[in-house]
């Protein structure tokens, strides 16, 4: 919406704006148009409320950006050949050259006219979300949703130095530095050993972790394994778009009170109370929230993320699990639906600091194959999710694609680290599964290497 658009009685008031400081950012740049760059990344013509600025805006930007000079006659020339004569006349571009402000100020008058621009649009965003409320064609939840997203849109971050020296980098980093050497660990621990020697510690604050497998392999009972050790430090969110919260919560007190997840859900001689109780004092520990809500698009997840970081804090994100994300546009090929979605995950785990553990299914190519381990070409759909990971990690337990394997098979699962991208890759992880509780832990002793085969039986557990 416009603010033209805005009812006359909310027009009473002027919209908010600076003309003066607009003023004062064109006239500087005419001055010196090296000083561009100190206002490039932050405006654009829609922020000057003045039309006549717009196009003036328009006309320096267009010069600069050729590498042309930009002063009163060359943006006249400009602005006549944009056909634009009529909006703006030369007596204005020449008043505008004529304005002397101070150029070490210039950042701070663009900050006004952006901030003033940023108060126009959530004027016109509250008169359109007003005017949502008394519609009743849409469903609440989807004018909630449509209102929610003009908000979203409207935040932003303050523009920072990108550059940085070498010494100001390494002064920062000394701290790093002295925590490492002292013993401390740079990443939050999985409580898998193995995995966070691989990891150099565990996951780490920035980063986007892919866990990818077939179905029935286990990727969310992983996910939760990981989730629930660091939930006893740290405040951990899931949003589990497959799961309902009645089977999570199952799940959670199989975990933390070591009992079988066939015995929850079908209790044959009355359920083991001691140790249900067991679990939900566990759970008063645990820095664990979890949201179940399906067909998240990114922006929604960044949402919710934001939500659960001002509200409880946050540090780690599952997502359970990419597939099951839409796009913000579902008329484009789903293959760049999911180019957005895994662009968006890394830029959130960076602007959030937190690590996102990203749940995905591979294809079935890997179960033509003799070993039917999975690889990073067999990442669904999009080669993206490689490209944004910091590190892709596929669980295979053999028992589950071959059931006559020997029992020694039986809790086996294997971890491949496809790749990392701060650390080694091609490592193979072996862990145990716990099939009965839904649970991985660390593996004791040499990896099965047997491969002798018995009689079918029926499988335990296999639950993802």
């Amino acid at each position: 919406m416009n603010l033209d658009d805005l009812p006359e009685s909310e027009m009473l008031r002027a919209p908010p704006a600076s003309v003066e400081s607009e003023a004062a950012v064109l006239g500087a740049l005419m001055l010196n148009n090296g000083a561009w760059d100190m206002v490039g990344d932050m405006l654009v013509e829609g922020d000057f409320f003045r039309p006549d600025h717009r196009v003036v805006f328009g006309a320096i930007q267009a010069l600069i950006l050729s590498g042309k000079q930009a002063d009163t006659v060359t943006v006249w020339e400009r602005v006549q050949a944009m056909g634009k004569a009529g909006e703006v006349g030369f007596v204005t571009i020449s008043q505008l050259g004529q304005y002397m402000p101070s150029s070490s100020n210039l950042r701070r008058y663009a900050e006004i006219v952006r901030d003033r621009s940023l108060s126009r649009r959530l004027v016109a965003a509250g008169a359109e979300i007003s005017t949502l409320g008394f519609e009743q064609e849409q469903g609440f939840d989807e004018r909630l949703e449509a209102a929610s997203s003009m908000l979203l849109s409207l935040e932003r971050t303050a523009p920072k130095d990108e550059w940085v020296s070498a010494i100001e980098g390494m002064v920062g980093h000394l701290q790093t530095l002295e925590d490492r050497d002292s013993g401390k660990v740079s990443g939050w621990p999985t409580g898998l050993t193995d995995l966070d020697d691989v990891l150099d510690g565990g996951l780490v604050p920035g980063a986007l972790y892919v866990i990818g497998a077939r179905p029935s392999m286990g990727k969310t009972a992983f996910a939760m394994s990981i989730g629930l050790h660091i939930a006893r430090t740290l405040p951990v969110g899931m949003l589990s778009m497959e799961m309902p919260h009645r089977d999570l919560n199952d799940r959670i007190t199989a975990m933390t009170g070591n009992v079988s997840l066939s015995f929850i859900k079908r209790p044959k001689k009355g359920l083991q109370w001691d140790r249900i109780t067991d679990a939900c004092e566990t759970a008063k520990t645990l820095q664990w929230y979890a949201n179940d809500q399906s067909g998240l698009n990114i922006n929604q997840v960044r949402s919710k993320a934001r939500q659960l970081k001002r509200k409880f804090g946050l540090s780690v994100l599952i997502v359970d699990y990419i597939g099951l994300m839409s796009g913000t546009d579902p008329k484009q090929p789903r293959a760049y639906q999911l180019e957005e979605i895994s662009r968006g995950l890394k830029a959130l785990a960076k602007e959030l600091d937190i690590a996102v553990l990203c749940l995905a299914q591979v294809n079935r190519k890997v179960e033509e194959r003799a070993e039917h381990a999975p690889s990073l070409s067999d990442l669904r759909d999009s080669g993206a999710i490689e490209q944004d990971a910091d590190a892709v990690m596929f669980i295979h337990r053999p028992i589950q694609s071959n059931p006559g394997l020997s029992d020694e098979w039986k809790h086996y699962a294997k971890l491949t680290v496809a790749k990392n991208r701060q650390g080694r890759s091609g490592v193979v992880v072996s862990l145990s599964y716990l099939g009965e509780q839904t649970r991985f832990a660390s593996w004791s002793g040499p990896a099965p290497t047997s491969k002798t085969v018995t009689a079918p039986s029926k499988k335990g557990f296999s639950n993802d």
